[in-house]
């Protein structure tokens, strides 16, 4: 597969990053539909890895300037993670991260696998006394659905000085707009099935590490195989064909999120709104100080759970659906997974549409 050239933008690693290079070989990877290969190359098994795979794996590592392990999906990633750690660990974990990745610690817990201790991680003071015992910081950002903005310097700062590594779901910002790497964070998990995918076409998850980090990744790859959460070939064909595009796609949906926040902000029937791009937000400074951009989430509050339903059942050209990333603007009541949000909160994706014709189906929608 091609090198990535350090000094290259990310918009245009993600056009370049894992190609063939051979004489006649294709531009561009195509899907590999074999699940054993002949002995004495480099792939063997298609459970321990494939051309396919490869290939977007190097992608996503060199956008985020580490080494990348695709999965299945982004809980199998997440998964794969988490049972790294010892029988009876905790986990230190951000109080607003995805509610699968707290359910799924919900389930370990009941095992006594793992144990689950939340804490307010814009509270650098709170972190650094919840640190004590635990064997990792898990953290979001931004997070889902509150797209809340963390401090990662510090944050992966404070756990170092203790030596627990820092999972950092960055799948919000993709690596377009943010690289955990270079903050300190020891892994940094995508759901690909998002942003990078960006069609609601596929299932995937990464997980990435640090170049240096050979052991580590080492230990990824092992629980990838053992657990068999290993990804199919169309999957990482789609998630790298994802990929070429993604800078375009967040550029335009962070681009629309900015106005679209704007214009929320004003509107009568909505009482609060979360996006770091408003410079009223808690989290503005720091979005600007880590990331590249503000993204394309962003959630906003009507009266009550009723209204909130009344309003997506009006949008037509909005879709109303629990996942996010795609190039159509979707939207959903996010405490109908009974996440604790505030009331009437809902999470918006914004998509590649014109913001005009979003702006009108949305603001007709809240009339």
């Amino acid at each position: 597969m091609a090198h990535a050239n350090d000094i290259w933008a990310a918009s245009t690693l993600a056009v370049t990053a894992g190609r063939p290079t051979g004489p006649g070989d294709p531009l561009n990877q195509p899907p590999v539909l074999a699940s054993n290969f002949l002995a004495g190359g480099a792939a063997d098994y298609a459970r321990f890895g494939t051309p396919s795979s490869a290939a977007f794996e190097a992608a996503l590592g060199a956008l985020e300037g580490g080494q990348a392990v695709a999965f299945s999906t982004g809980m199998a990633a997440s998964a794969a993670i988490l049972e790294g750690l010892p029988a009876g660990a905790t986990v230190l974990t951000a109080s607003n991260i995805y509610h699968g990745v707290r359910t799924l610690l919900a389930d370990m817990q009941s095992r006594d696998r793992l144990y689950d201790r939340s804490v307010d991680a814009t509270d650098l003071r709170a972190v650094e006394t919840a640190l004590e015992g635990a064997a990792l910081l898990w953290i979001e950002t931004p997070s889902n659905p509150l797209i809340q903005v963390l401090d990662l310097a510090s944050l992966c700062a404070l756990a170092a000085s203790r030596n627990i590594p820092v999972a950092v779901d960055s799948t919000f910002a993709t690596p377009v707009l943010q690289r955990p790497l270079e903050f300190g964070a020891t892994y940094v998990l995508h759901s690909a099935t998002k942003y990078i995918g960006g069609h609601s076409d596929l299932m995937m998850g990464a997980v990435v590490t640090a170049d240096e980090s050979a052991e580590l990744t080492e230990q990824i790859v092992r629980r990838r195989s053992l657990h068999g959460a290993f990804p199919g070939a169309m999957e990482c064909f789609l998630a790298l064909r994802g990929i070429r595009t993604m800078a375009l796609r967040v550029q335009q949906s962070e681009a629309s999120a900015q106005v679209l926040a704007e214009r929320l902000v004003d509107h009568p029937a909505v009482t609060r709104v979360f996006y770091p791009g408003l410079a009223a937000d808690p989290g503005h400074e720091l979005a600007r100080a880590q990331m590249s951009g503000f993204g394309g989430m962003l959630s906003f509050c009507v009266e009550s759970e009723d209204v909130a339903d009344a309003v997506l059942a009006r949008t037509k050209l909005i879709v109303m659906a629990t996942s996010l990333g795609g190039v159509e603007s979707t939207a959903e009541r996010r405490n109908r997974w009974n996440e604790g949000a505030p009331t009437g909160l809902i999470r918006f994706s914004v998509g590649i549409e014109d913001v005009e014709d979003i702006w009108a189906d949305l603001d007709a929608a809240l009339q």
